[in-house]
C-alpha cells in the first residue's frame, strides 16, 4: 500500500482562499498565485518548493458564501507525503478555516496498475462490507443519498452476470453502455466508491469521507484507502456477499476487517482508533467479554453455578 500514489480533496469554509492558500505555503514553501480563471472556481495556486500545484477553489456544492468556499486539491502525493499533508491540515485549520455538514474529503488513488479483474476486486470486496463502512465513517445521511451514494446494484450485478476481462468492458458495465470520452460531471460519479474517475482522469475516488480538519483522521482516511486498494490488487478473486450489519457486533466486525486490509501494528494504531471509535461495542470480543472467573471460586464452580 505505500507504494500506491495518491491525491486527496479537502472541502472546508469559513476563511477565504487566499488565506488558506497562504496557510498551505507556510509548509510547503514556494509561491502563492491567483489563477482566477475560470471565474465560477476561483482558484489560487500554490506551486511549493518542489514544484507540486496545490490549488484551492470555490465549490458550490459548500454551504458558506463563495469568498468562504475553499477547496484544497493537492497534488500527486506518496505514502511519505503524509506527515507534511497533516501539517498542512493543521495549518489550515489554525487560520481560521473549519468544516460542517456540507464539507466532504474525497480520496484519489492512482489507477494505473489496476485492470479489469483488480477493480471487480475492489467493487466485491466494497460491497460486501459497505454497511460496516458507512457505519464506521459516520458518513452524514444528506451525503448518502447525493455525493457518496452506495454501490448500484445493477452495476454488481453486471459485473456478476459479465465478469469484464477488459477496462472495456469495465467501462460497459459501470455505465450500462461503452462510454469511451466520459464528461467530467457525469451522474454516476456520485458514488461512495467512484468508477466514473477512473475512465475520465484515470484514478479511482472514495467520495465517503465527512469533512474534517483533524489531521489524525485525514491519516487514518488515506491508509484507509490505500490499504483496500492494496487488497483489491493482491487478491485472485473476492466475494461480494453482502455482510449484515449488526450494531453489537459491529466494532468487532470493522477491526477484524482492518487487520485482513494490513492495517496491523503500531503504525496503524491511531487509523485504527478513528476507523473504530463511532462504533458501540468491543473490539476484541464479538459477543462482549466473557466473565471472569472469580479467584477464590474453585475449578468448575463458576460453570456449575451456572448451570444450577
Amino acid at each position: 500500500m505505500n507504494t500506491l500514489r495518491f491525491g486527496i480533496e479537502i472541502e472546508t469554509i469559513g476563511q477565504t482562499r487566499e488565506v488558506v492558500a497562504h496557510a498551505i505555503q507556510s509548509v510547503v514553501g514556494g509561491e502563492v498565485r491567483h489563477v482566477g480563471t475560470p471565474f465560477c472556481y476561483d482558484p489560487w495556486k500554490v506551486i511549493d518548493r518542489r514544484g507540486r500545484s496545490w490549488q484551492v477553489m470555490a465549490d458550490a456544492s459548500l454551504s458558506a458564501s463563495k469568498n468562504y468556499q475553499a477547496e484544497i486539491v493537492s497534488p500527486i502525493l506518496h505514502y511519505e507525503d503524509i506527515a507534511e499533508l497533516q501539517e498542512i491540515v493543521r495549518a489550515v485549520r489554525a487560520a481560521g478555516a473549519r468544516t460542517d455538514s456540507s464539507c466532504g474529503i474525497h480520496a484519489h488513488v492512482d489507477g494505473a496498475r489496476f485492470d479489469a479483474r483488480s477493480v471487480t476486486n475492489l467493487v466485491k470486496i466494497f460491497y460486501k462490507q459497505e454497511a460496516l463502512i458507512e457505519r464506521a465513517l459516520g458518513i452524514c445521511p444528506n451525503r448518502l443519498s447525493t455525493f457518496c451514494k452506495s454501490i448500484d446494484p445493477s452495476f454488481l450485478e453486471r459485473l456478476e452476470k459479465d465478469r469484464p476481462r477488459t477496462m472495456e468492458e469495465l467501462n460497459r458495465a459501470w455505465y450500462g453502455y461503452h462510454c469511451p470520452q466520459p464528461q467530467h460531471y457525469d451522474r454516476s460519479r456520485y458514488r461512495a466508491l467512484n468508477l466514473h474517475s477512473l475512465f475520465f482522469r484515470g484514478t479511482i475516488e472514495y467520495r465517503c469521507f465527512n469533512g474534517t480538519l483533524h489531521a489524525g483522521k485525514i491519516k487514518a482516511y488515506i491508509q484507509f484507502v490505500l490499504a483496500l486498494s492494496a487488497k483489491a490488487l493482491r487478491a485472485k478473486s473476492a466475494n461480494s456477499k453482502r455482510r449484515e450489519f449488526n450494531p453489537a457486533t459491529a466494532k468487532y466486525d470493522v477491526r477484524v476487517f482492518l487487520l485482513s486490509l494490513g492495517l496491523v501494528g503500531d503504525e496503524f494504531k491511531t487509523a485504527r482508533f478513528h476507523l473504530l471509535s463511532l462504533l458501540e461495542g468491543s473490539a476484541a470480543w464479538k459477543h462482549g467479554r466473557p466473565e471472569r472467573r472469580n479467584d477464590n471460586d474453585q475449578p468448575g464452580e463458576s460453570a456449575v453455578a451456572a448451570a444450577a
